[in-house]
């Protein structure tokens, strides 16, 4: 898998990527000290808030990223959005309203919404080899699982020395190395945009393409279902974590540590062992059998904290996490995969910010439903209520994606009269 990383502009990318990654980590620690800090008791919620917001970014601006990559350079892009973000982790320490902290988050991730669907675009042009960008994509996966695991621990490390608002100056440098980095680096030219099939459709929004490309391409509305499978388990982690080893098993503070880095170490493995899974089975027979495995660990889960705690109970709660971080990676990981292989070479910015904002759909859907309904309902309902939204998630993407499905999607207009203009290259129906 680490051979991707002697082509030398892909190197220099997810050197950058990492960098950022491990300056996103820091800031998580110290934003949750700063929003203790202000708000005290009220602190979950600040980040809470803070949260939606991060979604509503992604989930507003990211459809844009396609039809800025068509206007300015790429390279240009990335690295004004790094420094934009440099910019806001460097002014976070000296907000004293609540109300500033949640501008400044708005304005972090607003610039990643840009960045990141820009970067996922960048890759499969550097790397046109099936078998490299798969590679890539399992990297890039690592490298989200080592910032869960490795930032936490090197902000408490750092933590031991200096005072919270001092990590955001380690933000700062990792956005500013990530950027130097991107302005270092040649990327390749982008297909010219006269060439796109997506360009069929004139005058219309390049930032809503991507969108009706995913509506139009039914292994691509399968992929949509799969992420909110996907969305629907991770919530229960992400969100419920706390509550499930603090007051339902009475564990000290560091057994949440240990939990969620159960779900990044189960998340990391599967993502080292996917690209030899991946070229002896298709795609889709690798993602739905792990979408219809998070319902079973979700019910696993409900059991689990329906009962009374034991001695020997929680050790379930770090297997299921890592069992549940395990599925989403072999889920997520191949996702890159099939919007590549649905989409002109031209059109890939507009379609990863489409799958980047929609994927986040999800998750604004589920984050508050995860945290509502453990609030009223009790840990065991919300474990039954977002898994049978995977479960009919799991359903509709294995009833939406064709069994055999080709490889690839031809992107080919074939000349028409002027009085009928050309249908898309993903109808299947009749004339076209």
């Amino acid at each position: 898998m680490f051979s991707v990383l002697r082509n030398r502009v892909y190197r220099r990318l997810f050197t950058a990527q990492v960098i950022a990654l491990t300056g996103t980590g820091l800031a998580t620690v110290a934003l949750s000290l700063l929003a203790y800090d202000l708000a005290g008791a009220g602190a979950p919620a600040v980040l809470g808030t803070a949260l939606a917001i991060k979604m509503i970014a992604y989930v507003a601006i990211s459809p844009m990223a396609g039809a800025l990559a068509c206007r300015v350079p790429r390279r240009t892009l990335m690295a004004a959005m790094d420094l934009t973000r440099a910019g806001v982790a460097l002014a976070l320490p000296f907000v004293t309203e609540i109300w500033q902290v949640h501008v400044l988050i708005f304005l972090l991730q607003a610039a990643s919404a840009v960045f990141t669907p820009v970067f996922q675009a960048t890759i499969p042009e550097i790397l046109p080899e099936e078998r490299d960008y798969t590679r890539a994509l399992s990297m890039s996966r690592l490298a989200y699982d080592l910032e869960s695991l490795f930032s936490p621990a090197l902000a408490a490390a750092l933590l031991t020395l200096v005072s919270y608002d001092r990590l955001f100056i380690g933000t700062t440098a990792g956005f500013a190395a990530s950027a130097a980095l991107v302005v270092s680096t040649v990327l390749p030219r982008p297909v010219p945009a006269g060439r796109s099939a997506g360009h069929a459709a004139r005058g219309r929004s390049k930032a809503a393409f991507g969108a009706r490309l995913f509506w139009a391409t039914p292994r691509l509305r399968a992929l949509l279902a799969l992420d909110l499978a996907v969305a629907a388990a991770g919530s229960m982690v992400f969100v419920n974590t706390v509550v499930v080893v603090r007051d339902h098993f009475d564990r000290p503070a560091a057994a949440v540590s240990l939990a969620l880095g159960a779900y990044g170490a189960g998340s990391m493995l599967t993502a080292l062992l996917l690209p030899r899974a991946l070229r002896r089975r298709t795609d889709r027979a690798v993602m739905l059998p792990a979408a219809f495995f998070l319902p079973a660990v979700l019910a696993a889960v409900a059991a689990l904290t329906g009962a009374a705690p034991g001695r020997w109970s929680w050790y379930a709660v770090p297997a299921a996490w890592a069992a549940i971080g395990a599925a989403c990676s072999a889920v997520l990981t191949p996702g890159g995969r099939v919007v590549r292989r649905s989409t002109a070479d031209s059109d890939l910015p507009a379609s990863y910010a489409a799958r980047f904002s929609l994927s986040h759909s999800c998750w604004l859907l589920t984050y508050p439903l995860a945290g509502w309904l453990a609030a009223g309902a009790g840990l065991p309902a919300a474990a039954v209520v977002l898994g049978a939204i995977s479960l009919a998630s799991a359903l509709a993407a294995a009833a939406i994606w064709p069994a055999h499905d080709p490889s690839r999607l031809d992107h080919v207009r074939p000349r028409f009269p002027p009085s009928r203009p050309p249908c898309p290259p993903w109808s299947r129906s009749s004339p076209c």
